[in-house]
């Protein structure tokens, strides 16, 4: 059965490209693929894939930048970085500029796989079929997107998987701490302020005032609430 996850394969070496890609199809992904940073970054911003496969020495433009540059453009699936053993990379810098996570090459397929589909558990809840409601907003996670009248708004991955957790646990108070492990898995390694802007990004999307939320409620010193109740 077809999984409805686009993933893009990003890299040059044609051989490698097409084993991965031809790996990730028979696993039922969908797969789009580039060879260089200046098509690779075209792609990513126009297709939106779930996860990207980035090779870290691309021509064009390298896969750093390229990195750098669509997650600047608002892009935020998720990013795997694929290295070359003899490439002395400092990780903690790297995670600075968008990357998700990291796979040495040459790699195993199966380890490939089993982290991709990792990734898929954690931040897709693509068999969540439930809908959740809030004022005249509803909210379909398992297609990561909010109808208002009539009208589809796309949510990014993290930003369905904060909304998310927020419906399960209307009116409860949520440290900032919580929904970090939620959205990552970890709190200690994710700034609380890229979390405090993933929450003004989707006030944008769910609040008449982003200014003055309704919904989605500063906890002071703490986190954050939702309130669903008539104004």
């Amino acid at each position: 059965m077809q999984k409805d996850i686009t993933i893009a394969v990003i890299e040059d070496d044609e051989n490698l490209r097409f084993l991965v890609s031809h790996r990730l199809q028979s696993e039922n992904y969908k797969v789009i693929q580039a060879g260089n940073g200046l098509d690779a970054e075209k792609l990513i911003l126009d297709q939106k894939p779930d996860i990207v496969l980035l090779d870290w020495m691309l021509p064009g433009k390298e896969g750093n930048d390229v990195c750098v540059d669509v997650r600047k453009a608002g892009f935020e699936n998720i990013i795997i970085m694929m290295t070359a053993k003899s490439q002395d990379i400092d990780k903690i810098d790297a995670y600075s500029f968008g990357v998700t996570d990291y796979i040495t090459k040459p790699f195993n397929m199966d380890v490939l796989v089993a982290m991709i589909e990792n990734k898929v558990r954690f931040f897709v809840p693509k068999n969540n079929a439930e809908v959740y409601h809030f004022g005249n907003t509803e909210h379909q996670p398992n297609v990561h997107s909010l109808v208002r009248d009539g009208k589809k708004i796309e949510l990014t991955i993290l930003e369905n998987r904060i909304l998310l957790h927020f419906l399960q646990n209307i009116g409860k108070e949520i440290t900032r701490e919580e929904l970090m492990e939620v959205v990552w898995g970890y709190s200690s390694n994710v700034n609380t302020r890229t979390l405090d802007m993933h929450v003004v990004r989707l006030r944008k999307k769910i609040e008449r005032n982003p200014d003055k939320p309704h919904y989605l409620q500063t906890v002071r010193g703490l986190g954050y609430k939702f309130v669903d109740e008539d104004e």
